[in-house]
């Protein structure tokens, strides 16, 4: 047994997966007393048909572990990894994702704190561009490295506390609340920290150990992924009657998807969006942004793109 389990899902990530695992490998979160491993690393291969298994198997060290199994998606493959796990506590991992150093062992520092919370979370950055990254802003006050959050929701109105690169949680915690649902096309993360988030007590420590790159291609602009995701936000219609903070957080994530569906004249999905909305939730920018034409909204994401390549963030949400 050792402390983490790290649960990476491969799909066609050749480029990228041997520099993830290396930065598992060269966590400063190595070893514990008695001889025993820091972490173990289960890979599971969803299906890949380019060379991420063999990147994989090249890397001879004896904490990784391969799984396979016919292509059945993240979801699932994580759900399987997680199964396979020797060890409480599940460090998550995208096969295109770099951890810094310090990343498990600033996780295990907020686990020694706080050991009776489920979901760990620690600070991350946003790639915007090759050469633009900018810090994630969160909407909770205090100045404690190692803190609870009283509120999931209210706390993730600007940048989600919980990132799926970023988080730690107790397997038993994880089985308790559902796991991962496969059925949910798009925003099956989301979808899980919504839980956590409802059920469970979540940590979070501001050190900054990972990134998420806000450069790859956006699932979102396939129909059925923006329908799936609508569906999931009005699946906890009776939550958010009787929690204001989780009716704001779904709010902000339909007004996200519906800037989405204005960029692909998804008039369908959109009036749903608009339709379950309340516009208290939104501030002055936002409820401009949902109202305005499509191609005013499209010509604003262009400009929006133009302030990236100078280095320059703005957003919505602040």
């Amino acid at each position: 047994m050792s402390f983490f389990s790290v649960v990476i899902p491969l799909f066609n990530k050749e480029a990228h997966i041997e520099a993830t695992l290396n930065s598992v490998l060269n966590q400063s979160f190595a070893d514990l007393p008695a001889g025993k491993a820091g972490f173990e690393i289960i890979i599971v291969n969803d299906g890949s048909t380019d060379k991420s298994l063999e990147k994989v198997k090249a890397i001879n060290d004896k904490r990784i572990k391969i799984f396979s199994q016919e292509n059945a998606g993240a979801s699932i493959a994580r759900n399987h990894g997680i199964t396979k796990a020797e060890n409480e506590h599940i460090a998550l991992l995208d096969a295109d994702d770099i951890w810094q150093p310090n990343h498990l062992e600033e996780h295990h520092k907020s686990i020694v704190k706080f050991p009776e919370a489920a979901l760990y979370c620690t600070a991350y950055n946003l790639s915007l561009s090759p050469n633009f990254t900018h810090s994630a802003s969160y909407s909770f006050s205090g100045k404690e490295q190692i803190s609870i959050i009283p509120d999931y929701f209210e706390a993730s109105m600007i940048h989600p506390i919980a990132m799926t690169s970023g988080v730690v949680f107790k397997k038993k915690d994880f089985i308790e609340i559902g796991s991962f649902n496969p059925k949910v096309l798009s925003g099956q993360d989301i979808d899980l920290w919504i839980r956590f988030g409802l059920k469970k007590q979540i940590v979070f420590n501001r050190t900054i150990t990972t990134g998420y790159d806000k450069t790859i291609a956006n699932s979102l602009s396939k129909g059925d992924f923006r329908k799936s995701k609508c569906a999931l936000f009005n699946s906890y219609k009776s939550e958010e009657k009787v929690n204001l903070s989780l009716k704001k957080y779904l709010d902000l994530n339909r007004y996200s998807l519906a800037v989405q569906c204005k960029y692909s004249d998804d008039h369908k999905v959109l009036k749903i969006l608009k339709e379950n909305i309340d516009l208290n939730s939104l501030n002055f920018k936002q409820k401009i942004i949902l109202f305005a034409p499509n191609s005013l909204v499209r010509s604003l994401k262009r400009f929006h793109s133009f302030l990236i390549k100078k280095n320059i963030y703005v957003t919505s949400f602040q």
